[in-house]
């Protein structure tokens, strides 16, 4: 059994892995994690062979997941993951491979490991990515754009009169500020995915993942998987071959 720990930069998200079959946990913000929460939902735990971590959030935060690992299980192996140059049946397309977000290396892995053929994979999170892999496994590149929250935090923060607000509207032509700007945001991101797809001479699998895939898909008049887990699972594969 492996425990794998998800750090992105809004939220932790964990799973226990019992030979491929992932148990996911409680996910918690990152701004309200402390040491008792982790405590909490991971005491009951039995010892697992390897601890995987993904960390793309502050070191305060791995330095305090790292530290109450060490504690509950100190003879578990803590194996922080790193991209690679190629590994997994992926090729990083990056000229510095470890520049490349490990959580984006980590949903290539499994969508090399889960789907057939060329494949579009969008995380839909505190940031959009957009990467792109063929059918051989080689990574062809990606975009990097704001996500909602962030799109319309820019807004609130770089202007005086456009707040900043999470509910939802319909996307369409709006009659008020706070309509228009979930319209607009959303819209956004919708043809960014369009738009590359679009430039490819091949057809790809559109895969989205992330907290806001299923309200991005809704947007996209296109077939589509949402997978959420795409990086617990990535993590699996890869402690699965490093132990």
């Amino acid at each position: 059994m492996n425990l794998l720990i998800d750090m992105g930069n809004t939220r932790l998200k964990w799973a226990v892995d019992k030979n491929g079959l992932l148990s996911v946990g409680e996910a918690l913000v990152n701004r309200q994690l402390d040491r008792q929460k982790l405590l909490d939902r991971w005491e009951a735990i039995a010892k697992p062979q390897a601890i995987g971590i993904s960390c793309v959030s502050a070191d305060p935060l791995l330095a305090l997941v790292q530290s109450i690992a060490a504690e509950l299980w100190p003879d578990s192996k803590i194996i922080p993951v790193k991209p690679r140059p190629r590994a997994f049946g992926v090729t990083n397309a990056y000229q510095q491979a470890e520049k490349l977000g490990v959580d984006r290396w980590l949903t290539l892995v499994a969508v090399r490991q889960r789907y057939a053929g060329p494949a579009c994979i969008v995380d839909c999170g505190t940031a959009i990515t957009v990467d792109l892999l063929d059918a051989g496994g080689n990574h062809r590149g990606g975009f990097i754009s704001p996500g909602l929250a962030l799109m319309k935090q820019a807004l609130a923060h770089g202007t005086d009169a456009l707040p900043f607000n999470e509910t939802h509207y319909a996307v369409a032509p709006a009659d008020f500020t706070e309509a228009a700007i979930y319209a607009g945001t959303l819209s956004s991101a919708a043809g960014l995915i369009e738009h590359v797809l679009k430039a490819q001479a091949e057809t790809m699998l559109l895969i989205l993942t992330g907290g806001d895939a299923e309200l991005i898909a809704q947007q996209l008049a296109l077939p589509l998987v949402i997978d959420t887990d795409l990086v617990l699972q990535g993590l699996a594969i890869v402690l699965g071959g490093s132990l």
